[in-house]
């Protein structure tokens, strides 16, 4: 089975996480810090091909009642960079919460902020992920 790909997209950083094989689990991958890569997008893209991902979750920022922002432009806009790179289908996942969630996570797993900083996009990556795994097994 090909594996699934979670988006948690951020201006300075953009969080990835990855299935297993069975597409029942969601693991933190990396870390993608914005400002180091020329091309983010590609940058993924190429992830999407070594991992063999048929499909990309990405998380859409929306407001807390429903609409969307300038943040959900934002991700619009880098979804379609990544579709012209990937032939890989995108699908959106609603994202409130979701570093919020992360952040309580860690805290309760023991690190501090500055100690999870480097994992939180990961984390909410994962959070992603795996609300979109499981609602795929509901199905």
């Amino acid at each position: 089975m090909k594996r699934i790909l979670g988006i948690d997209m951020g201006d300075a950083r953009i969080g990835l996480a990855l299935s297993d094989e069975l597409g029942m689990l969601a693991h933190p991958l990396e870390t993608v810090v914005v400002k180091d890569q020329r091309d983010p997008a590609e940058y993924i893209a190429k992830i999407v091909e070594r991992e063999k991902v048929e499909v990309v979750v990405i998380g859409m920022p929306r407001n807390m009642n429903g609409t969307y922002g300038p943040a959900a432009e934002k991700t619009k806009a880098f979804a379609e960079l990544l579709k012209a790179k990937s032939p890989c289908t995108i699908k959106f996942w609603d994202e409130r919460l979701t570093t919020v969630a992360a952040q309580k996570s860690l805290h309760e797993s023991g690190r501090n902020v500055k100690q999870g900083r480097s994992v939180i996009d990961q984390v909410a990556a994962q959070m992603i992920l795996q609300g979109y795994l499981d609602m795929q097994a509901m199905l």
